[in-house]
């Protein structure tokens, strides 16, 4: 099972950005949908967006217009760029498989902290 590793979170203003990254173990062109997911304290993670095989992207409407997310298929990486952000976009953010199976392997995520 593909193994994923977050990176390039950090501490940023309101309304600044961020871009981060997730690199996977094996190859991720046999994946249809890769996902980011997000977890803060107290909360259940929830789902972000997605991006499809085909470079089809998907957000919850709290995200759109302020993340995008993109593939690279030849470097087993995807995306999340951050723009905006807000203090409730504190959390620590994750990727995987979108759906994720219930047998998901769940990386150590990276934070995202946003205060002034």
């Amino acid at each position: 099972q593909v193994q994923f590793v977050e990176s390039g979170g950090g501490l940023v203003q309101p309304g600044g950005s961020l871009r981060l990254s997730c690199a996977a173990s094996g190859s991720i062109l046999s994946i249809y949908a890769m996902g980011w997911y997000r977890q803060a304290p107290g909360k259940q993670r929830e789902w972000v967006g997605s991006i499809t095989d085909g470079g089809r992207t998907y957000y919850t409407n709290s995200m759109k217009g302020r993340f995008a997310i993109s593939r690279d298929n030849a470097k087993n990486t995807v995306y999340l760029q951050l723009n905006n952000l807000k203090p409730e976009d504190t959390a620590v953010y994750y990727c995987n498989q979108s759906p994720p199976s219930a047998s998901a392997i769940w990386g150590q995520g990276t934070q995202v902290t946003v205060s002034s």
